[in-house]
């Protein structure tokens, strides 16, 4: 991962983050709150040799304190001490538990002894650091005069105690910080891992970099259509109608199609899905007026012989279509449906469906028709989703490729590889892979990285668009909801 990648990951995932970083701040301090307050004092003392008159003998006094101050800061360790402690202040501790309480250190370089005290309130605090440099001066009094002689060298209390004015435990600002970066640190290490488990498509630049296929197509989400639709969503670069930027995705995709290949471009198109409910059905409706909006006869042919879908989107009759075609029931031209009153679009129907859709599908009346039709018009099949069964896998190699429609944040790369791998297997053609429902704000734009300006398309106009300009649209096409009253997305 470089940089940006973490930095897309954090803002992908920022409310997880956030909130770690604040819990960790928040455990931090209902610690602090939990530990008991202690208060530390210092007291000092000052290391010299008696009996100094010159310099010289100044000079050996001071190498005889320093080589005596280590073993003095041993002496304040000592149970005498702690229980010479105790009896000034009349405390009720044990010696071992008191000796505890103090730190005796010696700066380097010098010959200070510093004496370190904790207790529980300040006063009790400041009595024993100042009682135990006393008691250490007592103990050294003891030892250096025991030969009866003047002892060469003493402790002169320095500073005395003062009363601390706060607790010295718990740090809160050290607590507290501490808590932050823990917390950011785990925040971190929660997107990072999370994003890494996530086996979700999230952006055309995953997918071209897991599979090597191109990513012909990405579909902004609309929320509008996540239950029913209600026109199909094309309109001109002027920004007329609902879906501005869908309509404008969808003439992207048109245009990838017209260069994937200048010299041999595909005349037929089987549009599907690994799973269902990704949007193939409305991808290829979609992709079909809005090639038709350029001027070119398309027929879309409702390949889903399963769970058709493509008659109810354009509220016509599905009682003859493709199934009644392959039958020999009826000819093609009998069953071909205009779609749209202006642009070249022909629907045929999927008609009544049959018992062995795969069988139908992959014979040779199947090629004929489509290359039949791919004559002077270009086909696009819709067809059902590839891993539940055969019939999309079938139809591909009957056509000049697939366009394998994924939905952003649902579809996973394991279904995404075997529905690959199943075409593949067929020796089908896969053209492109297509996002749908690719989000447009929140964390999942920023995963996706689209940042779609919806004034870009909404610049004003005085001018009125001529009809006879490329995908300039009449009224739109109304869509009858279907299955009572709700759209399936197919």
């Amino acid at each position: 991962m470089e940089l940006r990648d973490y930095l897309r990951v954090l803002r992908a995932h920022w409310a997880g983050v956030l909130a770690l970083f604040v819990l960790g701040v928040a455990a931090a301090g209902a610690w602090s709150l939990l530990q008991p307050r202690v208060y530390t004092a210092d007291a000092s003392g000052y290391v010299a040799a008696q009996g100094a008159t010159d310099l010289g003998t100044s000079m050996v006094g001071d190498q005889l304190a320093q080589s005596k101050v280590k073993s003095y800061l041993d002496i304040g360790t000592w149970r005498s001490v702690a229980e010479y402690a105790i009896a000034q202040l009349h405390l009720d501790v044990k010696p071992e538990d008191l000796v505890k309480q103090v730190n005796v250190t010696n700066p380097t370089n010098t010959v200070i002894i510093q004496v370190s005290a904790t207790a529980s309130t300040p006063e009790a605090a400041r009595d024993l650091a100042g009682v135990w440099i006393r008691g250490i001066i007592q103990q050294v009094e003891q030892i250096e005069g025991a030969s009866g002689k003047t002892p060469p060298v003493t402790i002169i209390p320095g500073d005395s105690a003062r009363l601390p004015t706060s607790p010295s435990s718990p740090n809160w600002k050290l607590n507290l910080a501490l808590g932050a970066l823990a917390g950011l640190l785990i925040g971190v290490g929660y997107a990072v891992v999370r994003d890494r488990m996530d086996r979700r498509i999230r952006s055309a630049e995953q997918v071209e970099k897991a599979t090597g296929l191109a990513a012909v197509g990405s579909l902004p989400l609309e929320a509008a259509l996540s239950t029913h639709l209600e026109v199909l969503p094309v309109a001109d670069a002027r920004g007329r109608g609902k879906f501005v930027a869908l309509g404008e995705a969808f003439r992207g995709l048109r245009t990838n199609l017209q260069y994937m290949s200048v010299d041999n471009p595909p005349e037929a198109i089987v549009v599907t899905s690994p799973l269902p409910g990704d949007g193939k059905s409305f991808t290829a409706a979609n992709l079909a007026l809005t090639i038709a909006a350029s001027g070119r006869r398309v027929v879309l042919v409702d390949g889903d012989l399963r769970r058709p879908m493509i008659a109810s989107l354009f509220n016509l009759p599905n009682d003859a279509g493709l199934s009644d075609v392959l039958a020999g029931r009826v000819v093609v031209a009998d069953v071909l449906q205009p779609a749209n009153p202006v642009y070249p679009l022909e629907v045929l129907a999927a008609g009544p469906v049959p018992p062995n859709p795969s069988e139908i599908l992959g014979s040779e009346r199947m090629r004929q028709l489509i290359a039949e039709l791919s004559e002077d018009a270009l086909v696009i099949i819709d067809s059902p989703p590839v891993l539940p069964v055969t019939d999309a896998a079938v139809l591909s190699t009957r056509s000049d490729g697939a366009l394998l429609v994924v939905s952003t944040g649902k579809t996973t790369y394991d279904q995404l590889d075997a529905s690959l791998e199943l075409l593949d297997k067929a020796r089908a053609k896969t053209l492109g892979i297509v996002l749908n429902r690719v989000p447009t704000s929140g964390a999942g734009a920023v995963h996706y990285g689209y940042h779609y300006r919806g004034d870009y398309y909404t610049s004003h106009h005085s001018k009125v668009p001529d009809q006879h300009e490329e995908d300039v649209v009449p009224e739109p096409v109304r869509i009858e909801p279907a299955e009572g009253g709700r759209f399936v997305d197919a």
